[in-house]
Parts: C-alpha cells; structure tokens; sequence
C-alpha cells in the first residue's frame, strides 16, 4: 500500500508539472495573442490616418464630383448646359434591386426644386418644417411656433478629463454580453437609456406633419424621415448611457409646448428591455418596446436593438410598424471611438399594406459612396415604387417622386437596373445644429441637455432623481462610481431575494407571480404576433394626484 501511495504520488506530481507547463504556455499565448491585436489595431489606425490624408481625387474622380448625400453634384448654371441642368444621377443601391434615378425636365417643377435645393442646402434648419402638401387648418401649429411654457436649460457641467484605459477592463469581456459587465462612470453618458430612447422625438414635428397629410404615400416618407432622424444625435455619441434599475422610469412631458406626453419603463433586467409610450394631441401615438443586444467582438462592439416600433394616426388610423439597425462602436482597442449604423429597415403601412425599404450603408475605407449614406424606396400596396428617398442619417434626407420607370441596361456586376424618372427632390428632414460648446457636454443635442433636467412632481422612480447619474453630470465622478456599485448591489440583493420567494412557492406547491412592470402590462401585438409590453394607463393620473406610494425605493 505505501508502494501504491508512492507511486500516486509521483505520477500526481508529473501530471502536476506537465498541467502547470501547458497553464504557463496558454497564459504566455494570451499575452501574445493580446499584443498582436493591440500591434494590428496600431497598423489599422495608421492606415486610417494615412488614407485620409491622401489627395481628394484619390477618392472622388474629377468627372464625377460628389455631394454629401451621395447624389451627383449638379454643375454650376454658369456653367452647364440646359441638358445638364435638367438632369441629375443617383448612385444605385448596393445589396438591393438596383436603379438608376433621373430628374423629370418639367420647367415648373425645375423651378420649383431649386429653391427647394438651395433650403436643403443653405437654408435654416427649420426649412423642411414649412407645410408643402399636407394639409393644415388654422388650429395647426409647428412646435417652434408655440411658446415653451419655461425656459430650459442650454448648458450642464463640462465633461471632466479623466484618462482610463478601456482596453485594461475590456480584454477580459470578449465575447460577453454587455449588459451584464460592470463597468464604471467613465465609460458612460449622464444619461439613462431610458432618456436615450426618448431623445427619438428631437424631431418629432416630422410626425405632426405627417399627421396632417391627406396622402399616405407622402405621410410615409415622413415616418421614413422621422426613423432616421433618430439616429442623428448618435454620430458623436460614443459613450454608453446608464442602464436602467429594474422599476425606473422617465417623463418627458411637453403637453404645453409641443403637444405630447412621453412615458418610459425598464420592464425587465435581464435581458434589458424598456417600454416607451407617447401620446400626442396633434394626430399620432406611438409604442416600442426594445431589448438591447451587445457583443465586444475585440476591435469593435454591436449594439443590436431588438422589438417593433408602432406608429399609429388617429384621423387616418394608419398603423406603421418598423424595426432599429445595428450600431457599431469601432476603435475600442486603439484610435479614436466612432460609431456607425447598417442594415436595412422595412417600414410597413398594416391599413393600406403600402411600404417602405430603406437601406443604411456601411462604412468603408475604400468605398467611394458618401459615408453615412441612407437610400429607400416607397411603394404602394401593388409594389409600385411611387418615391425615391436619400440623404445621410446624421445630416438630412430628400425625396423625390418618381413619374416612370423603365428597364435599364444590365450593371458592371450583371443585375439589370431600374431607371427611375422622378420629379426634383425635396427636403423634408435637416438635422438642427448641435449647441455650442457641445464637445465638452458629451456632444448632446439642444433636446438632451434638458433631459435630465430637475422637474417638479415627477415619479420617485424617475431617472432624474438617479444619484449616481446626477453626480456624474456634475462632475464628481469617483463619488458616482462608488453610489453606481451601492445602487447595483441593491438591486442584486432585491432579486436574490425575489429568486428565494419564487423558490419557496415552487417548494410549497404555491403560485408564485413574479416581478410585474408599474406602468406596463404584457400582450400579444396583433400586427407581429409577439409578446410586447404596452401602457396600461394609470400614470399621468398619479402624477396629477401626486400619489407615488405604490412606486418601489429603487434608488
């Protein structure tokens, strides 16, 4: 038996020593592996630098100037010829049925576009906010006609300069779900994303005059231009707002001045979701309810937002339904941060069954496609493309009409385009100018600098009230770190706690209801068929009587 145990003892010791050699390889190829992505995303910035300081006509052909939508520049009147100037190109789509666009040559319209042309491109930011087609009666107003009820602020606390090396903490989180690494304040904006999905109404007049439209062609290119408009305070937003507590909520109510009420939830935790409910007394409501995905893939990180978004008319009862695109942060190693948005979203009428495709480009070094490039496509409920849209999500976005259409000849790639024969473009969305100073108050727009706002009598769940987000704005940030980790532990503790319930009941044959949202309450959508959480009322009441005892103390 000693024997026995000596042997043991040697062949545990060997195998000790060979499983401590194989650890010592694996860390030393991690370390490895880590300074050789670190040395490629060097390379890849340097490549970046290099390529934007190569002469324009690397990139641009002289023949073929570029504008920045993507649309062919229109030669100067002085210039060109007639034939020139009656004329204008679009760039096809890529990755969809391609087509070609070609302005019509009525000398009306002509006239007509270039005062449209020249608002889209010098005019004031509110230009695309006059009527054109739409219909207005005398009790219709824009919401920058109304005077706001009170002054909001225009200014918060200038982003401190604190230095963190992100790649430290994010090397360890490769191909984990974000939303459950805890990550410090640095990394953050001082707002929730519970703000963040309410800052989709910056443009929200987009919807009061799409409410007033008699033609529901024209009312979708309006919705269309309000789905993109909401991307357009995120081309320098790179820092990650607060995920909501389990419970919060926020307001945003402009009933005075612009006419809607505004309600959020975080209705679940794990995964994250936040219901949004907006009722409007010009013409519209809307509903979403969203669930973030997020995977660190290494040198950039996707934001993948999950759920429909409801539009509905009042008058009309026209029901829109579409979906976000995907986010992307690049340059998480190494190099400056920016953000990108891809994919496609398909906006669908459900009452006329009318449709609209848009398609978000992604960026690339070598494209020669204007960056942040936006191109669509409506039509009628035959299939009919009745409009063409384009423009780029951070800047504006233009339709056009299209009178006919005609097979073209077959492309370099071998796909057969569509030539569409269109009427001059027209603006109908422009993004308005960030407030100054806004690279110091983490380039938010005019509308998020009043999100986080202090209000009177708003719920004790409201994400203004949330202490470490108001720390943050005002620059103390150790201090919001240390009540960001108290407020977490809170909540880990609540739900351990709920967990030990709901295993209490199943132990005792006992019906156990979990955690029920406030506001909300979970049904089938009848457009998707889906499970989503929708507003149940109740809300605007409490806040009138300005009863909140049956909110929880989350914060």
């Amino acid at each position: 038996m000693i024997n026995a145990c000596r042997d043991f003892l040697e062949l545990a010791e060997s195998h000790s020593r060979r499983w401590q050699r194989v650890l010592q390889h694996e860390r030393e190829q991690r370390t490895h592996l880590e300074e050789t992505i670190e040395q490629l995303a060097k390379q890849h910035n340097s490549l970046e630098r290099a390529w934007r300081e190569a002469p324009a006509h690397a990139v641009n052909t002289p023949d073929t100037p570029t504008t920045d939508t993507g649309v062919s520049e229109r030669p100067r009147k002085e210039e060109a010829s007639d034939e020139d100037e009656d004329t204008e190109y679009f760039d096809a789509m890529e990755d969809s049925p391609a087509f070609i666009t070609v302005t019509a040559t009525d000398p009306s319209q002509h006239r007509r576009s270039q005062s449209n042309l020249s608002g889209a491109s010098g005019g004031q930011p509110s230009d695309w906010n006059q009527d054109d087609n739409c219909s207005v009666s005398s009790n219709d107003f824009s919401g920058k006609e109304l005077q706001p009820r009170r002054k909001r602020r225009s200014r918060i606390s200038e982003k401190p300069n604190y230095s963190l090396n992100l790649w430290s903490i994010m090397k360890n989180c490769i191909g984990k779900e974000l939303s459950k690494i805890p990550m410090p304040v640095n990394f953050n904006e001082p707002l929730s994303m519970l703000q963040r999905l309410t800052e989709d109404l910056e443009y929200h007049e987009l919807l009061d005059k799409a409410a007033r439209c008699e033609n529901s062609l024209e009312q979708m290119c309006l919705v269309a231009a309000f789905s993109v408009s909401s991307y357009s305070t995120t081309v320098h937003r790179t820092a990650k707002p607060f995920n909501p507590l389990l419970g919060e909520t926020y307001e945003l109510d402009r009933l005075e001045e612009f006419g809607y009420r505004s309600l959020c939830e975080q209705v679940s935790h794990h995964p994250p979701a936040a219901a949004h409910h907006v009722v409007s007394q010009r013409g519209w409501s809307l509903w979403q309810e969203i669930t973030i995905a997020s995977k660190f893939r290494g040198k950039y990180l996707s934001i993948m937002p999950l759920g429909a978004i409801h539009l509905q008319f009042h008058a009309s009862g026209n029901h829109y339904v579409w979906r976000k695109v995907t986010s992307t942060v690049h340059n998480i190693i190494v190099g400056k941060l920016w953000i990108d948005q891809s994919g496609d979203i398909d906006i669908v009428n459900h009452r006329t069954k009318e449709t609209c495709q848009l398609k978000f480009s992604p960026y690339s070094y070598f494209s020669r496609e204007v960056p942040r490039k936006v191109t669509g496509v409506v039509m009628d409920s035959d299939g009919q493309a009745n409009y063409i849209l384009s423009g780029t999500w951070d800047e504006k976005m233009e339709s056009a009409k299209i009178v006919q259409s005609s097979r073209g000849s077959s492309s370099s790639e071998g796909k057969q385009k569509t030539v569409y024969q269109t009427l001059s473009p027209k603006l109908l969305w422009k993004k308005y100018p960030l407030p100054e100073n806004a690279e110091n108050m983490y380039y938010f727009s005019s509308l998020a600098l009043t999100l986080n706002e202090e209000e009177d009598g708003v719920s004790i769940t409201d994400s203004r009230l949330r202490p470490d987000q108001r720390l943050m704005e005002a620059g103390r940030w150790d201090e919001a770190n240390a009540e960001k980790q108290r407020l977490e532990e809170k909540q880990r503790a609540v739900r351990r706690r709920r967990e030990a319930e709901a295993s209490r009941a199943i132990d005792e044959g006992e019906d156990f209801e979990g955690y029920k949202p406030l506001w909300f309450h979970q049904t089938t959508d009848e457009m998707t068929g889906e499970n989503i959480f929708v507003y149940k009322g109740g809300y605007w009441e409490a806040k009138d009587r300005q009863d909140w005892s049956m909110c929880p103390e989350i914060f």
